[in-house]
């Protein structure tokens, strides 16, 4: 892989760039690749290229930010991706479910509930960029799973 095709997949064909928020744009970004792919292989077949999509990011990433100025630069966002499909993999498809696995990953995204914050503090590099994502994504999609019913 290039090192321009790492930095397209690393920045979610670049809504990393977009500025303030670049999380919440990158979620947004995954919204729309993530609804085709629910809708035409399932949730399970998203949960599972979520996890994929955790490996490449874990790999990948850190190709990535050996160039990068900081630790967790704010243009990273393959991890917001794979959190966000998590929690989108549980809700049904229709508006309010998509809203609703949106809204709870970026909320748990930004409030790190244990052991999201542990992680985002003590682990360092891509996986620790990757996986308190990963977690915040688990906890989105319990909750939206808990109220699926609903929506």
């Amino acid at each position: 892989m290039t090192s321009r095709s790492i930095e397209m997949l690393i920045t979610w064909f670049g809504s990393g760039y977009i500025k303030p928020a670049s999380g919440t744009w990158g979620s947004l970004a995954a919204l729309p690749f993530g609804i085709v792919l629910h809708w035409a292989f399932g949730p399970l077949a998203l949960g599972v290229l979520a996890l994929l999509l955790y490996g490449v990011g874990v790999i990948l990433g850190g190709v990535y930010l050996i160039t990068a100025e900081h630790p967790d630069p704010d243009d990273f966002v393959l991890d917001e991706v794979v959190g966000q499909w998590l929690a989108l993999a549980a809700a049904p498809l229709t508006f309010l479910g998509v809203i609703v696995a949106f809204l709870l990953f970026r909320v748990l995204d930004i409030t790190k509930p244990w052991p999201a914050c542990w992680i985002d503090r003590r682990m360092h590099g891509a996986l620790g960029v990757m996986t308190d994502d990963l977690v915040a994504g688990i906890y989105a999609a319990l909750l939206v799973f808990m109220v699926g019913s609903y929506l």
